[in-house]
């Protein structure tokens, strides 16, 4: 492929609700632009970015993938995103690493709650954007009510370009509404002049007018003008146009027929012609040497540098950096400097992405997308620049995963292999969390939903032969006192020679501090216990709290004094008194009103208002106390609750069917809380079996 400048270089993410006609939509674009030479189907499983084997199974997009394209002498990267929002760290990665968004949505489904949080995300990165309503040649796909709901969500910023001409319910051609003129499809790419239909007057009123009143949005003069029923010309449209598509004031409508290949090529021209390159977006990073800001702004004449937002790591292909340049041109021989792992990086080879397949450049110019092969340090969020001119970028913020399950090898002795497969796989997808549990002795997998995990199960058979079951977690309780026990306690042993002898009177209480186990104190009188036995207490205390008598939980919030005893010349010890001490732990703590605590979670859930209800009902049936609502952007309410840890599994799933995926949540522990008796019973019941098996 040949070497393309800045200007020359659009970086364009797909985004939208999963099913939506993304992939499509790609290998149409591949094959009117003479990439390819035949269209893949996603219900074949041979499309160019949905590569993985999993993908093809699942017949869905879950990784990013990048399929660049020329088109008008233009090297138009595409980054494929996936819309089911298990996967979307991919699409944030993506986006982090556009300069501009399509937006697709389904001329059938209509706009979905996909389409929404695409378009948060677009506004979360300051993208241009545009529409694209996928799927005109299918019966009752309405191109008027998507704009009509674009317009009613996103008010008169959307313009719509185009205007579908159907007859007897097939896809025949468009309407152009900046030139007000008609166009029949006559064979693929080409088009020819007709006559505006008659049925089609009313919506090319409508469609005109939201073109207008944009445009018209863009100046005080052209609004005046406007209001004074003046008409625009072509020209004065287009160039407002460009100038606001780029500022997000404007944000145009497009459509056509991905498996037709219908109104492609208006697609492509507009992606070259209104969207910016990437030297129009300001991108700065800090010089670590001279602690100055660094604006590298994709200008190929600065120190070079290149900012790594995505890594594939894949058993067959190998690992591969995914990297934007930033600054100057990166070589295929270059020396890059990681100032994040403090470690050079020989490049050997450079390429550029073709889906799943590198093909081998010499150069990169500022603001351009390629891969690196085999880095050896290098991360997704790492920088490379050189070492005269230390660069670091701001790291992409990616969604935290709040879902979890536990998982076990199903066979013996695959333990080691799953670890490194899993981290293989954190290292390609950062919303993948390993987490090993010792204190519940289980190892915990996070991930985005349920769906997510399920992937990451076939992925560890299918890429890295190793088998997982997931099942669910046990939840961290703890165990208190609630009253006061005074024990005697003796340990007493004769065996031939020494025996065995320690003797401690106690009490156990309540400390009123439950971020501590225990607090251990001595008021003993007249030599009764030798000093140098207090440790050997304090020891028996020690190490009795860390398994409870009650359910086998770690102890907290206990206040052990010792305050009488007795000893015995020969026969008494350290080991001794420490026994003496555990004895009198466990039956003191049983008689003071042993009590389990659960983990309380302060849970946040953002939901649209009508919502709301439903949200709070179910908190309420998961034991939850809402502590507050507090309306944010967009018509929605944050709810703030008080939940119990046990009572959040499969949290995810419910919050999406009762939302229609538009619900999102995020918690952190809060502190520990007195369990219910029923909960308590059937925690106590639950690890007695347990214990017994």
């Amino acid at each position: 492929m040949n070497i393309y400048t800045t200007d020359k270089i659009r970086n364009v993410v797909l985004l939208g609700h999963g099913g939506c006609g993304k992939t499509s939509l790609v290998e149409a674009m591949a094959y009117v632009s003479g990439l390819t030479t035949r269209i893949g189907k996603v219900t074949d499983g041979n499309t160019i970015s949905d590569y993985d084997k999993e993908e093809i199974k699942r017949k869905f997009s879950i990784t990013t993938s990048v399929v660049p394209l020329i088109w008008q002498d233009c090297k138009v990267n595409l980054l494929d995103a996936p819309g089911y929002f298990d996967f979307v760290g991919e699409a944030e990665e993506a986006v982090a690493a556009a300069d501009a968004a399509i937006i697709v949505v389904s001329g059938k489904a209509g706009v979905e709650v996909g389409t929404q949080k695409a378009w948060d995300l677009c506004e979360k990165y300051k993208l241009p954007r545009m529409f694209f309503v996928s799927e005109m040649d299918v019966d009752h796909a309405s191109f008027r009510q998507v704009v009509q709901d674009l317009t009613d969500l996103y008010g008169k910023k959307i313009a719509p370009f185009y205007q579908p001409i159907r007859e007897n319910e097939k896809f025949v051609g468009y309407i152009n509404v900046c030139k007000m003129a008609g166009r029949r499809f006559t064979g693929i790419g080409q088009r020819e002049e007709c006559e505006i239909p008659e049925y089609s007057k009313e919506n090319l009123a409508i469609c005109r007018e939201a073109l207008l009143d944009a445009v018209a949005e863009t100046s005080d003069e052209f609004m005046e003008r406007y209001f004074n029923g003046e008409e625009f010309t072509f020209s004065e449209i287009r160039a407002a146009m460009k100038f606001n598509v780029c500022d997000g004031t404007v944000i145009p409508v497009s459509m056509g027929s991905s498996t037709e290949l219908r109104n492609i090529h208006n697609l492509m021209n507009d992606i070259v012609e209104l969207f910016p390159s990437p030297d129009k977006k300001p991108c700065n990073g800090i010089n670590t040497k001279t602690n100055e800001i660094f604006e590298a702004n994709y200008d190929f004449s600065k120190a070079k540098s290149a900012y790594v937002f995505k890594t594939i790591v894949d058993p067959f292909i190998g690992k591969y950096s995914l990297i934007k340049v930033s600054s100057g041109v990166i070589k295929s021989d270059d020396t890059l400097y990681n100032q994040d792992k403090d470690a050079e990086e020989k490049l050997n080879k450079l390429y550029i992405m073709q889906g799943n397949k590198p093909i081998e450049i010499t150069e990169l110019h500022a603001g351009d997308i390629g891969a690196i092969g085999k880095l050896a340090n290098t991360k997704t969020g790492d920088t490379l620049s050189t070492k005269a001119t230390p660069i670091v970028y701001g790291r992409t913020e990616i969604s935290k995963p709040y879902t979890y399950m536990r998982y076990k090898a199903k066979n013996k002795g695959d333990e080691d292999k799953i670890s490194q497969a899993l981290a293989k796989m954190m290292e390609e997808d950062l919303t993948l969390k390993n987490v090993n549990d010792s204190e519940n002795r289980q190892t915990l997998l996070y991930g985005m939903g349920d769906q997510h995990l399920d992937v990451v199960v076939s992925k560890l058979e299918e890429k890295f032969k190793v088998a997982i079951e997931l099942s669910k977690p046990k939840v961290a309780f703890r165990e208190t006192l609630k009253k006061k026990a005074d024990v005697d306690s003796k340990y007493k042993k004769q065996s031939g020679g020494h025996g065995q002898y320690g003797h401690v009177k106690m009490t156990f209480e309540p400390s009123g501090d439950l971020e501590t186990p225990y607090v251990f104190e001595q008021v003993v009188v007249g030599g009764a216990v030798p000093k140098n036995y207090f440790p050997a207490v304090e020891k028996g205390i020690q190490e009795s709290v860390v398994k409870g008598p009650l359910a086998g939980y770690p102890v907290v919030g206990v206040k052990a004094v010792l305050y009488d005893g007795s000893y015995h010349p020969v026969d008494s010890s350290e080991m001794a008194f420490k026994t003496a001490a555990s004895q009198a732990f466990k039956k003191g703590f049983m008689d003071a009103g042993p009590v389990l605590l659960e983990p309380i979670v302060t849970m946040t859930v953002t939901v649209p208002d009508k919502y709301t209800g439903d949200v709070m009902g179910d908190l309420n049936k998961r034991r939850g106390r809402v502590l507050g609502m507090n309306p944010v952007a967009g018509g929605k309410q944050e709810v703030v609750a008080d939940v119990p840890m046990t009572e959040i599994f499969g949290y995810s799933t419910d919050l999406r069917s009762m939302t229609g995926g538009s619900g999102e949540f995020s918690y952190e522990f809060a502190r520990y809380e007195q369990a219910p008796a029923d909960v308590q019973a059937k925690e106590v019941a639950a690890r007695a079996s347990e214990t017994a098996e």
